[in-house]
C-alpha cells in the first residue's frame, strides 16, 4: 500500500502521566505527543493501535478536523491568455494619403525674430532655455531645411 492512501489516525494526549509508570509515559512521548493537549497524525497501522489500546486513561483517538468550505475555494484564479483576432492593415473607405494627413501635426505659428530675452542682452542659448518645448519645437522645424533631416522628436532643439 503507497502513503498516499494509507489512512491516518489523529491521537491527542488528554491526561498527564504524573503518577504513572515511566513505561507509560515513555509510551507517550513514542506517539511523537509532547505537551498535554497536543495532536499528532500517525498512520493507523497495528503498531500504533496497540500502544493507544495500552494507554487509553493517556490518550485518545480524535477525529479530523474538518476544512471550512471557504478554505476549499481558491483566492483568485488564472486565466488562460486569448488571442486577440488580428486587425486589418487598411480600412476600405480611407487611402494612405488620407491616413498620412490625420498623422502630421498642425502646423505651429512662427516665433517672431527678435525675443523679449535678445533685447535684453540675454545670450541666445539662455533665450532657448526660457522657451517652453512646443515653441523650441516649432524654431526648429521652421530653421530646418527641407532636404535636411527632421527636427529632434525629443524636442531637445540643440545645434544640427
Amino acid at each position: 500500500m503507497s502513503d498516499k492512501t494509507q489512512k491516518t489516525v489523529r491521537i491527542k494526549w488528554i491526561r498527564s502521566g504524573i503518577g504513572f509508570t515511566h513505561y507509560q509515559k515513555r509510551m507517550v512521548r513514542s506517539l511523537g505527543l509532547r505537551k498535554l493537549n497536543h495532536e499528532v497524525e500517525r498512520p493507523d497501522t497495528p503498531q500504533i493501535r496497540g500502544l493507544v489500546a495500552k494507554i487509553p486513561h493517556l490518550v485518545t483517538i480524535v477525529e479530523a478536523p474538518k476544512t471550512p468550505a471557504w478554505k476549499l475555494v481558491p483566492e483568485y484564479t488564472i486565466h488562460p491568455p486569448v488571442a486577440a483576432p488580428a486587425k486589418p492593415a487598411e480600412t476600405a473607405g480611407e487611402s494612405p494619403a488620407v491616413e498620412a494627413e490625420k498623422i502630421e501635426a498642425p502646423a505651429l505659428p512662427v516665433a517672431p525674430a527678435s525675443s523679449p530675452a535678445e533685447e535684453s542682452g540675454v545670450a541666445a542659448e539662455d533665450a532657448t532655455e526660457a522657451k517652453s518645448g512646443i515653441e523650441r519645437h516649432a524654431e526648429v522645424a521652421s530653421s530646418a531645411p527641407e532636404d535636411s533631416k527632421p527636427a529632434d522628436p525629443s524636442g531637445g532643439g540643440g545645434e544640427p
